[in-house]
C-alpha cells in the first residue's frame, strides 16, 4: 500500500561542496518547497530543545573543531544518532501532512566521518564501518528515501569553506576532508537505489541546481508507509496510520 506522506530527502557531502548554495538555488523553483531542517555544522541550529543541547555538548567537547572530533567517536556517534532521531520526531509531523522534509546532513554523515575516526588510514574497514553505522543507525529511525550526494574536488571544498568561516584548516583537518569526500563516494556505490550522486566537477551550478530540483520532485511519487524499525512489518504507519495487510487486525 502507499503511503499519501511526504519524502524525506538527505543533502549530503563534506564542507565546502556548495550544498547549501545549490538546495537554495534548487528550492527557488519550487511551488511548494519542502521543510529544511539544519544540518550538524550550521550556526542556523540554535532554537531551544534537546538536539540543540546535544549538539552544544558535542560542539563543548571538541574544543572548536569543525568536525566535530572530541576523541571518544563511539560515545560521539550514538550522541549523532540521538540527534538525528530527533530531527526526526520534530519533522514527523510535517512528513505526515504530506511535505517533503530536506535534511541538511543526516545518519549518512554520521557514518562516514565516525567510520573514519574509528579506523585512520584503513579505507577498507573505515568503509565496513560506515556500512555497519548505517545498519545500526536504521534500528533508531527510518533511513531517509533519497539522499542527495553532491561532490566536488576536495581542493575546491577547502578553499570554499576556508573563505566562507574564515578559518584556515589545519594539515589533519583538510586530509580528513578529503577522506571524507572519498568514503562518501565509496558509501554511495553500495547503494545506488536511494542516493543520487552529484558531481560538481562536470556539473554547472545551474544544472546542478536544476537536477537537484528534479530529484525533489521525483522522491514524492510511489512512498511506502513509514514503520518505527523496532516493531516489524506489521506496525501501523507513523504517518497513515494504516497496517500492513500481513497483520490480521
Amino acid at each position: 500500500m502507499r503511503c499519501g506522506r511526504g519524502a524525506l530527502i538527505a543533502i549530503d557531502g563534506v564542507t565546502g561542496v556548495g550544498k547549501t548554495y545549490l538546495t537554495g538555488h534548487a528550492l527557488d523553483g519550487l511551488p511548494d518547497p519542502p521543510l529544511t531542517l539544519a544540518g550538524f555544522s550550521q550556526p542556523a541550529r540554535t532554537a531551544p530543545g534537546l538536539g540543540t543541547g546535544l549538539l552544544r555538548a558535542l560542539r563543548d567537547a571538541s574544543g572548536g573543531d569543525p568536525f566535530l572530533r572530541g576523541g571518544t567517536p563511539l560515545a560521539e556517534t550514538l550522541t549523532l544518532l540521538a540527534i538525528k532521531r530527533h530531527d526526526f520526531d520534530l519533522v514527523l509531523p510535517r512528513l505526515a501532512l504530506g511535505r517533503a522534509v530536506l535534511e541538511g546532513r543526516s545518519v549518512d554523515t554520521t557514518a562516514v566521518c565516525q567510520a573514519l575516526l574509528l579506523h585512520p588510514g584503513d579505507p577498507g574497514a573505515a568503509l565496513d564501518t560506515a556500512t555497519a553505522l548505517l545498519s545500526l543507525a536504521s534500528f533508531y529511525r527510518p533511513p531517509p528515501d533519497l539522499t542527495i550526494l553532491i561532490t566536488d574536488d576536495p581542493c575546491h571544498a577547502i578553499t570554499r569553506t576556508q573563505h566562507r568561516d574564515h578559518y584556515v584548516l589545519t594539515r589533519d583537518q583538510a586530509a580528513y576532508l578529503r577522506d571524507a569526500s572519498t568514503l562518501y563516494e565509496q558509501l554511495a556505490a553500495t547503494d545506488p537505489a536511494r542516493y543520487r550522486v552529484l558531481d560538481r566537477r562536470v556539473t554547472g551550478a545551474r544544472e546542478a541546481a536544476e537536477q537537484i530540483r528534479t530529484w525533489i520532485t521525483d522522491a514524492a511519487t510511489g512512498l511506502p508507509c513509514l514503520r518505527e524499525p523496532w516493531t516489524g512489518p506489521a506496525a501501523p504507519c507513523l504517518c497513515c496510520g494504516h497496517a500492513s495487510p500481513a497483520d490480521p487486525a
